[in-house]
């Protein structure tokens, strides 16, 4: 008898969720609360060489090879002054594809459209409002009144996840980052670097960055500092002059490229919250199960949130297709996954902290940045992480760094 799941969110962890369980021999349906996908949403991200990989054990990275372009490096500096140090984003996989820079809809529609060509049903207008365990198996309850019963149920429903809150009422909410988030896309702006290198920057009033495209045009973001949280609703009341307005007096005394950038973009991203979990305790309970950022939401500083909830599709599918049972493949996904993913919400949560330094801090950077350096093995722990898709999964290992799904 054919074991099938309801996957709960249909963002970027949704349809890899549904196509590596597929590929395991489990039939899955994600369930939207929208009413339509997530096209035109969000602004751009760091997909990581190792979430390509990820995406390589379903034979998907070609799907999205050609929908952004190569990130080859990244530089840190202050202001228009020669940069304290430059990092590579880890070795690229063996036909030369590495870490891209690609707009987040670009990402979502493409995995979608391929879940749609292999099958994977998707049901839109699909509000979660309750589980229950339910005959051996779960059955889902949504806002209009509907249901769907099958034999788990796994939330990767984003960080307000309400599968998360279903599993574990207690769980503490997401903790906020004092950092707002919004840039845009520069045109008619040509600046004297190499396309492809990521330039971060710490600005006297705002940590900013910026990435040339191919094409010319200069991807960037800002993150103005925000000690009180808003809420949506106030920074929604914000207007693109506002914003623009905001952005050109934190960047008056740059010697860089900051108020250019500003003045050249036509549209600013509305700005956003940043948020992150330091530990989520509770992944899993009666047959349902939370991926992505529903179990470990990092900070955009990380460059890591869509990889990791790839690698958590791919680990989670092995892990219930060589499992004896499902609380085994469970307990031994949660084995395999959280040092990594904590691990990586603790760097994210640095590098965001980072990006809020005082004037003292600023004058020290140069010096910090000199004293310590680290080498490309520093990293590989993140980037070169791979999961081998037909090797078995053990039950219950001991998720050590370096352990491979």
């Amino acid at each position: 008898m054919t074991t099938n799941a309801l996957v709960i969110g249909g963002g970027i962890a949704g349809p890899v969720t549904a196509m590596a369980l597929q590929r395991a021999g489990i039939e899955a349906t994600v369930y939207e609360a929208y009413n339509r996908g997530a096209d035109g949403v969000g602004a751009f991200l760091t997909l990581a060489v190792n979430g390509i990989a990820a995406l390589g054990a379903l034979d998907l990275q070609a799907v999205v090879r050609d929908k952004g372009f190569a990130t080859t490096r990244m530089s840190i500096g202050m202001g228009g002054k020669k940069p304290m140090a430059e990092f590579g984003f880890g070795a690229a996989l063996p036909d030369g594809t590495g870490t891209q820079t690609i707009r987040r809809a670009d990402l979502y529609n493409s995995l979608r459209d391929e879940a749609v060509r292999r099958g994977v049903p998707t049901e839109y207008g699909k509000r979660l409002v309750a589980a229950t365990p339910e005959g051996g198996g779960v059955t889902a309850t949504f806002a209009d009144g509907s249901t769907a019963h099958a034999d788990l149920l796994i939330g990767a429903d984003g960080l307000r996840s309400t599968v998360r809150t279903i599993i574990d009422p207690g769980a503490l909410p997401p903790r906020y980052v004092p950092l707002l988030n919004t840039g845009g896309y520069a045109r008619g702006l040509r600046l004297d670097v190499e396309p492809g290198e990521m330039h971060m920057v710490f600005g006297r009033g705002c940590f900013y960055s910026y990435i040339v495209h191919p094409d010319g045009d200069v991807w960037w973001f800002a993150n103005p500092r925000q000690p009180r949280e808003q809420a949506r609703e106030e920074l929604a009341a914000v207007t693109a002059d506002e914003w623009r307005a905001r952005l050109l007096d934190l960047f008056a005394e740059e010697d860089g490229p900051a108020r250019d950038l500003v003045t050249a973009t036509d549209e600013i991203f509305a700005g956003w919250n940043t948020y992150d979990f330091p530990k989520v305790p509770i992944w899993h309970r009666n047959r349902m199960i939370i991926v992505g950022d529903a179990a470990h939401a990092t900070s955009p500083a990380s460059g890591q949130g869509a990889s990791m909830a790839i690698e958590d599709a791919v680990v989670l599918a092995k892990c219930l297709r060589d499992a004896g049972d499902v609380h085994e493949a469970f307990t031994t996904y949660e084995s395999l996954r959280r040092h990594r993913v904590e691990r990586v919400v603790a760097q994210g949560k640095r590098n965001g902290d980072g990006k809020t330094l005082g004037p003292v801090m600023r004058h020290l950077l140069p010096l910090l940045f000199k004293l310590h350096r680290p080498g490309p093995e520093a990293m590989a722990w993140l980037y070169g992480y791979r999961i081998d898709w037909d090797s078995p999964v053990s039950p219950c290992s001991s998720g050590r760094p370096g352990t491979r799904g």
